[in-house]
């Protein structure tokens, strides 16, 4: 369980965060399309992972444009966002907004990041969505970067992401 804010009022999440070193475990989410999604379908890929509680709102929707711009021309990086968001309302944003170079899942289905990555919140406003984090996972699995933010309202640091894919 970690302990981080919204708007600046503690809340909790299920759940063990992982930390740089790890195996990035692997999950099965939905995908756009419908189809299924696992972290595994990029073994020896780098992979940007952000998980965030609804693209829906603006810091969630700045942080997937935002990665998307930086990695844009990247074929070397998988961008993934997971979020508790159903597909269609993924793909209708990054229709609306032109990202064409990230794969976006919902975790409606299986709730694998609750149970693996510990982002789930389970009190305050926001409880039973997903709190803000990206992760960086190697080639073979294992996470290079780990930031869960510290409050849900706050981006991410994307030059310590960007940093660590080198």
């Amino acid at each position: 369980m970690a302990n981080i804010n919204f708007k600046g009022n503690p809340v909790n999440t299920q759940g063990s965060f992982p930390q740089v070193g790890d195996t990035a475990p692997d999950f099965k989410m939905v995908n756009t399309d419908l189809s299924e999604v696992s972290l595994s379908d990029y073994k020896g890929k780098k992979v940007v992972f952000n998980v965030f509680p609804s693209v829906d709102t603006a810091v969630c929707a700045l942080q997937l444009k935002s990665f998307s711009q930086k990695l844009s021309g990247r074929d070397d990086v998988v961008l993934l966002f997971g979020s508790m968001d159903l597909p269609f309302a993924l793909n209708r944003f990054c229709g609306a907004e032109g990202v064409d170079n990230a794969v976006t899942a919902s975790d409606f289905r299986y709730n694998a990041l609750a149970e693996n990555y510990g982002v789930k919140m389970t009190d305050g406003p926001l409880a039973g969505l997903y709190a803000r984090a990206t992760l960086v996972i190697d080639e073979d699995g294992k996470v290079i970067h780990a930031e869960l933010v510290s409050d849900v309202v706050n981006e991410p640091d994307y030059d310590a992401a960007m940093a660590a894919l080198g």
